[in-house]
């Protein structure tokens, strides 16, 4: 139980007490070149996220077959067009694809129209490469301005998968005033995330400590466990480029063969996890801007620092 579920009963699917996501983001280059662009010289680091599609897509696409669960993917536009094999071999195997940005670019350094821009051009790179339109999106570093979810529901997304503050999904207002658009959240976490475990890029990202799949398998299972004995939604995010390699890939099957162990447990894509929750009833939650004690003025609508329903 949490705040979020006031106003509505949440429940899984009939014969379901939880649900579990496999999803990835499939950044590639799109991640360094996002803040680093100088890096495109750096041919070993542009190698290190090529990899991604190149060699961990293939390898997990695999992996996903065996056990029969359908993923989804988060897909920069760039991505897209640099690396379309890797994009349609996703679609053809049937697996959702999300979006992700274009060039990966954090929209808190956007205003609302370049913000917008950005999406569409995303948009414009997933439909001519993969015939997709995507109805999900999760922000580029897992980021999002307080403008992103009216423009999310303006182009018809359905559901963002950026934000931490609930362990089942809820349903999202852009604002506080009644009628304001509204689209799902699925909620995500940063220990839920391969990049924190396992990616180092001198001069770049990481700490420099990659962990070994057997400590990070532990951590995955140990969540995805308590979260189905709650009835709680575990979402779990790979990249490629990261889980693709041979060691922790395998340690991602053995994780999805635990969580297809668990009874009860509904492994799904984001989409039909989506339009699942949609059907609930489901009070819309407004997140306001805290007021910062000797920051100015606080702006209009966002007395009390709180959240809205």
């Amino acid at each position: 139980m949490s705040f979020h579920d006031r106003g509505g009963v949440f429940r899984w699917p009939a014969g379901y007490r939880a649900a579990a996501a496999f999803t990835f983001d499939l950044d590639a280059e799109s991640a360094i070149l996002a803040d680093a662009p100088e890096a495109a010289a750096r041919v070993s680091v542009m190698s290190h996220q090529a990899y991604g599609p190149r060699t961990g897509v293939p390898r997990l696409l695999q992996i996903l077959e065996r056990r029969g669960v359908r993923a989804t993917f988060f897909v920069p536009g760039f991505s897209a067009e640099r690396h379309p094999e890797a994009v349609r071999a996703i679609r053809d195997a049937g697996h959702e694809i999300a979006h992700h940005g274009y060039l990966h670019e954090p929209v808190t350094k956007l205003d609302p129209t370049e913000e917008e821009r950005v999406l569409i051009r995303g948009l414009e790179a997933l439909e001519r490469v993969a015939g997709v339109r995507p109805i999900g999106w999760r922000g580029p570093n897992w980021e999002m301005s307080e403008a992103t979810t009216a423009i999310l529901a303006r182009h018809g997304f359905r559901y963002d998968s950026s934000l931490m503050d609930a362990d089942r999904p809820y349903l999202l207002a852009a604002g506080a005033e009644a009628g304001s658009p509204t689209i799902i959240e699925l909620p995500i976490h940063w220990g839920l995330d391969d990049w924190e475990q396992y990616v180092y890029l001198p001069g770049l990202s990481g700490s420099g400590l990659i962990e070994s799949p057997a400590k990070v398998y532990e951590l995955w299972s140990l969540e995805l466990d308590a979260l189905a004995a709650e009835g709680g939604a575990f979402i779990l995010t790979n990249h490629p480029f990261a889980s693709g390699r041979a060691s922790r890939a395998a340690a991602l099957e053995r994780l999805i063969e635990h969580a297809q162990a668990i009874e009860g447990l509904w492994i799904a894509s984001l989409e039909e996890i989506a339009a699942h929750v949609e059907t609930l009833g489901l009070e819309a939650v407004h997140h306001e801007r805290p007021a910062v004690p000797g920051t100015g003025p606080t702006p209009p609508g966002t007395q009390g620092g709180g959240e809205e329903r």
